[in-house]
This record gives C-alpha cells, structure tokens and sequence, in this order.
C-alpha cells in the first residue's frame, strides 16, 4: 500500500508474498464502509494487477486502475 503521506523511494506490489515492483495503482472502497470520498489503494505489478482487479471488482467495489505514475487528486 501507499506510505501514509509519505514520499515512496519505491513501490511494491500489494498481492501476498509479491516483492515485485509495482507499476499499477488500485483505487477502490468498500460502499458498506467507506464514505463516497474515502479511497484505499492497492499498487500492484503486472503479473498481479489483473488478480487483484478481479478479486475487488467480485466483491462489487468501486475501483480505478492506472499507471502508477499517473497523478490522482484524492488528498
């Protein structure tokens, strides 16, 4: 996950036991939880960010992928 407003030297992949760099950003909510402007964000590599898309997108929530480079405005 994304260092808590921290700058990030490097980035890993959020799939279990992945030390993969990461190279896609993940941005989803839980409905149920969260409110309409709280997102969490998962990083994953290319091997993993299908997986991870699936996995989320099987639970119904909200989600965007995009390069990990591309700047989002969620502060």
């Amino acid at each position: 996950m994304i260092g808590l407003g921290t700058d990030l030297e490097t980035a890993t992949c959020s799939r279990a036991g992945c030390r993969s760099d990461a190279i896609w950003r993940l941005d989803w909510r839980n409905p149920r939880i969260h409110t309409g402007d709280r997102f969490k964000t998962w990083l994953a590599c290319d091997l993993h960010v299908d997986y991870l898309r699936e996995f989320l997108a099987a639970r119904d929530f909200p989600l965007t992928v995009a390069p990990l480079s591309a700047e989002t405005d969620q502060a």
